[in-house]
């Protein structure tokens, strides 16, 4: 049997992130070959992952990223069973990699198929599902492009925005991450009147329909009541209607406008859970 040293064992935990008696048992089976080690890791890995395809992976951490010429930024969910492995410093900062990385992709599939030094990303979290002993995956994947987009990760990585301005100006900075802040907190369902799916207003005029029915309001009276009660749902669940936190005098488009001829142009949101 090789004879496997302190070093040598070390030298895989760098390389893998393995902990040191998975290296040595690695090391041992390998007989000292270092390159049959990995692999052997990596199997172990694919194992893990296997056993674990059916677990819910609603942990973990959100990342979002904008690029040096701010016109474009992603937000990156990764993925793990636990809050304890989500907080963890190693795991976190592999969710920042890949949501650097993510910055030169155009989808999930994409990002997955991307070189992680010497292996696939795909590969890469398989190998982190076998270190860690959980399911580790992407959960989410989304893209913003505009003129001018500002980022915002809130309360311990559990929730990434993205915000588009339809200019770059001074201060744009500013009011772009004031703008995700405002969607991270608030979390509205549009942009704006015109984003809101067809079927969610109609549900909410049911609603509306139904509360004005108990209250005893005649059939005749409903339509154009609903219809204002619409307009307040526009106002509290659409970004730029939404009365804006940090000074609810005024709608968020009005404050995004502090900036001169600039409006929000589009924004993203992920959240765990």
């Amino acid at each position: 049997m090789a004879k496997i040293t302190a070093a040598e064992v070390n030298k895989l935990r760098k390389a893998t992130g393995a902990g040191m008696m998975d290296c040595k048992k690695a090391l041992v089976e390998a007989e000292g070959d270092f390159d049959k080690a990995i692999e052997i890791l990596r199997k172990k890995g694919q194992k893990v992952a296997a056993n674990r395809a059916d677990r819910e992976s609603t942990e973990g951490a959100v990342i979002a990223k904008v690029n040096d010429a701010k016109n474009k930024g992603v937000i990156v969910s990764l993925n793990c069973e636990t809050d304890f492995v989500g907080k963890n410093e190693t795991f976190v900062s592999l969710a920042h990699q890949l949501a650097e990385l993510a910055l030169t992709a155009s989808s999930k599939e994409e990002l997955l198929a991307k070189d992680f030094d010497g292996i696939s990303v795909q590969d890469k979290l398989t190998e982190q599902t076998g270190i860690i002993g959980e399911k580790i995956e992407i959960g989410d994947f989304r893209i913003l492009e505009a003129p001018f987009v500002g980022s915002y990760i809130h309360a311990g990585n559990k929730i990434g925005v993205l915000t588009g301005l339809s200019g770059s100006t001074d201060g744009a900075d500013v009011v772009a991450k004031d703008v995700a802040m405002q969607a991270a907190a608030m979390n509205p369902v549009a942009l704006n009147e015109d984003g809101v799916d067809q079927a969610v207003i109609d549900k909410e005029i049911e609603i509306a329909k139904d509360q004005l029915r108990q209250e005893g309001k005649p059939e005749a009276m409903l339509d154009n009541i609903a219809k204002g009660k619409i307009k307040r749902f526009f106002k509290d669940n659409t970004l730029v209607n939404q009365d804006f936190i940090k000074d609810n005098k005024k709608s968020v488009a009005d404050y995004v406008k502090t900036l001169g001829d600039v409006s929000v142009v589009g924004f993203e949101r992920v959240a765990l859970g």
